[in-house]
């Protein structure tokens, strides 16, 4: 989460704007020991359903699927010389939300059981929302 705030990935919402508009995403860390570059990570579950009964999932759309299928990937690199495959770092997070509706990716969230809780909001397409990987790919298009 630190790094979230250290990249301008989410920021700090001051109380005077939090209102109803807000959609609060639950999350929890996943822990890894055997991965050497992230032990841990943060999930976001936007399935988790919210005080009308509706999950922010339910309330976006998913988007076209606009990859190619495994079929053609395949038969694409058998009829190439080369092929460029690559991981990108941070593939959601590289994508930025309209500033109106990141209300919609609100968190609660402290750095230390001492302090208070505090509003943020996440700046970047957060993974595990419906329309994340076609906003993904499209945007690799």
């Amino acid at each position: 989460m630190e790094e979230y705030f250290q990249l301008g990935h989410m920021r700090k919402v001051k109380s005077a704007t939090v209102s109803s508009n807000h959609c609060y995403l639950p999350h929890h860390p996943v822990v890894k020991e055997t991965s050497t570059t992230t032990k841990v990570r943060v999930v976001f579950n936007a399935s988790s359903k919210t005080s009308t009964r509706v999950t922010l999932n339910d309330a976006l759309l998913v988007g076209p699927i606009i990859r190619d299928d495994l079929r053609s990937i395949i038969m694409r690199s058998r009829t190439k010389q080369v092929m460029l495959v690559a991981d990108v770092e941070k593939m959601f997070r590289q994508i930025w939300v309209d500033e109106e509706d990141r209300t919609l990716q609100s968190i609660l969230w402290r750095s230390s059981p001492e302090e208070e809780s505090s509003t943020f909001e996440l700046n970047t397409v957060t993974y595990g929302t419906k329309p994340a990987p076609f906003l993904a790919t499209r945007l690799l298009k």
